[in-house]
């Protein structure tokens, strides 16, 4: 069964509500994570609708290695607490299906475009890991599909997915505490990609 939300037409983006297809893969004893491609479909129309109506900016004093630079990418951010509505209420009905899916409140979204292959964000963990402990992150990634690597904090070989279209990718139990992740920089790509990230503040 896919969810359509009501903002959108007959060729509405849908997904899929009782994640039928969430594959779950253990890093190590303690962390894991969950893989759905194509977990919703008509990504593209709903990237289209953020980027029109997201307040999308480029932060700046981003502190890389050694030098205070703009992150490469543009970024906006939803909380509950602002009591405002979520940007589309396709976004409310995501992030309550999700929610109940991983018990967890879901009560903030980060939303990071990529525009092209120059766009990346650095090796990082999530920086909430140090308030939440075994936080649970739900990324949903629209158009085109862009590399994201993990690997165990302090180096090692890397795990890599290619997410876009659609694609749900769920990181859970301590994979903010002891794992890593990347979206680089890339020489080629087929367009814009933009996660849409779930999370419990």
């Amino acid at each position: 069964m896919f969810w359509q939300a009501s903002l959108f037409g007959v060729c509405a983006p849908q997904f899929d509500a009782e994640f039928a297809d969430v594959r779950r893969d253990h890093l190590d004893d303690t962390s894991w994570v969950d893989h759905a491609p194509r977990w919703l479909r008509g990504s593209d129309q709903l990237l289209d609708e953020l980027v029109a109506v997201l307040p999308l900016r480029q932060r700046t004093g981003v502190r890389m290695y050694d030098r205070i630079v703009a992150e490469p990418r543009l970024s906006a951010w939803w909380q509950e607490q602002h009591h405002r509505p979520e940007p589309l209420p396709m976004l409310r009905d995501m992030r309550l299906v999700l929610a109940e899916h991983y018990g967890e409140p879901f009560d903030s979204i980060g939303f990071n475009l990529y525009r092209d292959g120059n766009d990346s964000v650095a090796w990082h963990s999530d920086r909430h890991a140090k308030v939440v402990t075994n936080p649970v992150v739900a990324i949903v990634s629209l158009g085109a599909p862009r590399p994201f690597r993990m690997r165990p904090k302090g180096g090692g070989r890397s795990c890599v997915w290619e997410l876009g279209d659609g694609d749900l990718f769920v990181m859970g139990g301590a994979s903010q505490h002891g794992w890593e992740h990347t979206v680089p920089k890339v020489r080629v790509t087929t367009g814009p990609r933009m996660s849409i990230s779930f999370r419990s503040w």
